[in-house]
């Protein structure tokens, strides 16, 4: 799939205003990935509001656009067209490395595919986000991200190195590094589609008491019964939002 630098906006609309108090605003959004023979439209003018504290899950079959709105909501990538606002910041307005500094103090993201440095000791993955975005102070990082591996469940695992973790533990690991900087908001894309069934559930308690805890967390997934968890589901086809429930 084509990164964001290979097309810059084109049009943007009016910057979403959210005095309603919603967290996050998607206005009109298009994304377009262009290759030298054809245009794809991975998003068609999705508008989309998300309260803090809610717990939404995107759902649709594979191509429906689940992972290319999470992009765009995390500052990945820049939509074609419409804008993006996140509390008072308007993700277009920033520089890549000001978005890159945004992304780092405001949203946890966890992938699939768990993304761990296997040079590194767990709790030095769950450190590396500190290092980058120095909120944290240096004498406090290690302590933080023990407790924060005490959080997901694997501290006995701080100081080994990921290859040597379940794929379960692993998960945990990058979970415990999304909220390594407190960020307010915590994206996931498919964080359950490499793991075990009794795994899937452990991973997805763990979302809801973070969600519990007043975090908003917002997962991309194909699971069945995410329902159970999330408090709104987010249908996307083709490109499309097609319901919008919640529970």
């Amino acid at each position: 799939m084509p990164t964001t630098s290979q097309k810059p906006n084109e049009t943007l609309s009016p910057a979403p205003q959210q005095g309603d108090g919603s967290l996050i605003e998607l206005r009109q959004v298009a994304k377009i990935y262009e290759s030298a023979s054809q245009s794809f439209t991975a998003l068609r003018d999705v508008s989309l509001q998300v309260w803090a504290g809610e717990f939404v899950a995107v759902v649709g079959k594979s191509g429906s656009g689940k992972t290319t709105l999470l992009n765009v909501l995390a500052g990945i990538d820049r939509p074609t067209r419409g804008a993006v606002a996140i509390g008072a910041t308007q993700l277009h307005t920033l520089s890549e490395s000001q978005l890159a500094e945004w992304r780092g103090r405001t949203v946890g993201l966890v992938f699939q595919f768990f993304q761990l440095l296997p040079t590194l000791t767990t709790v030095e993955n769950v450190m590396l986000p500190m290092d980058f975005a120095e909120i944290i102070p240096a004498s406090q990082r290690r302590s933080r991200a023990v407790d924060l591996l005490e959080r997901v469940g694997i501290r006995d695992q701080a100081d080994k190195l990921p290859v040597t973790l379940s794929g379960g533990q692993q998960q945990r690991a990058a979970i415990a590094r999304a909220l390594a900087n407190d960020p307010p908001i915590l994206m996931a894309d498919e964080p359950t589609g490499n793991l075990d069934e009794a795994t899937r559930t452990s991973v997805l308690d763990l979302f809801a008491q973070l969600n519990a805890d007043g975090r908003t967390v917002i997962v991309v997934t194909h699971e069945r019964d995410i329902s159970a968890y999330a408090n709104r589901q987010v249908t996307l086809v083709d490109g499309r939002i097609a319901a919008d429930a919640h529970s």
